[in-house]
């Protein structure tokens, strides 16, 4: 059995602090889960991720063709351990939850990708998020050849992404949405979701809980300090909205429309304070 490797908190700020491109992506959206439930045992959650991992090696180690690493991927978590896409309750929160997923086997696009790119990686596939807004995408990429991929809907290939593309190819990438984007760009749009939840549900607090996570690991998104500034003015805590404001400020491009506005709103505050 694994145990837990360490403080969520302290893995997930070194994660931010590290600012690198690719981390072990599946246990720090774990390490995410864990945040919420802190009674719960790390252990069984780890010993799946490796179940995963060992049997994307076994089946994807000797492959030389991405279409059939891409078949082998969706064998492996949508049939073997039964992955799905949770359609009826899309927007609910454990959908993000990724100890949830885990357990219920259904996500939302982004939570399955995570465990997609998770599989990928361990069976020595180069695999990377897609920017494509409104649904998570990822492409695999095996000797020079990439597909991409639909998590959500059982690992289905969408789009070939190199080679002699056809017109689809050729949009896919050249817009924004074939744009691969690093692993706490992922995690943000994790937690995304459950900040848009709890904002429509009218929970601030819980919303103001995310977006600190999400300062957490992104700790040098100016726009991230923007939210939280704002979150903690609307609460009343107006000493930790100043410190949000100046992290914003000391991140922020100077003349940039957001590290103006914060500059505004951080002289208003101050009168508040004074």
């Amino acid at each position: 059995m694994h145990s837990k490797p360490q403080d969520p908190l302290a893995y997930l700020r070194r994660l931010g602090e590290q600012a690198a491109a690719r981390c072990d992506i599946a246990m720090a959206a774990l390490m995410l889960a864990v945040l919420d439930h802190p009674e719960r045992a790390l252990a069984p959650y780890v010993d799946h991720l490796a179940d995963i991992a060992a049997a994307a090696r076994h089946e994807l180690t000797l492959l030389r063709q991405v279409e059939d690493a891409a078949q082998v991927l969706a064998r492996l978590l949508n049939g073997a351990f039964g992955y799905e896409g949770e359609r009826t309750f899309y927007d609910a929160p454990h959908n993000a939850d990724l100890m949830s997923v885990i357990e219920r086997r259904r996500g939302m696009p982004v939570s399955l990708g995570i465990l997609y790119l998770h599989a990928a990686r361990a069976g020595g596939l180069g695999a990377e998020g897609l920017a494509a807004p409104g649904h998570f995408l990822l492409r695999i990429t095996l000797k020079g050849r990439s597909l991409g991929l639909d998590p959500f809907n059982g690992g289905n290939v969408i789009e070939r992404l190199s080679g002699p593309p056809g017109l689809a190819g050729r949009l896919l990438a050249d817009t924004p949405a074939g744009q691969p984007v690093d692993d706490v760009e992922v995690l943000l749009r994790l937690l995304n979701n459950l900040k848009l939840v709890a904002l429509k549900t009218g929970d601030r607090t819980r919303a103001l809980v995310v977006s600190e996570r999400m300062g957490l690991i992104a700790p040098r998104r100016p726009e991230l300090w923007f939210d939280i500034a704002r979150l903690q003015e609307a609460r009343g805590s107006l000493g930790a909205a100043k410190k949000a404001y100046e992290t914003v400020l000391r991140h922020a491009q100077p003349g940039a429309v957001l590290h103006n506005e914060a500059a505004l709103a951080l002289a208003v505050l101050k009168r508040r304070l004074n």
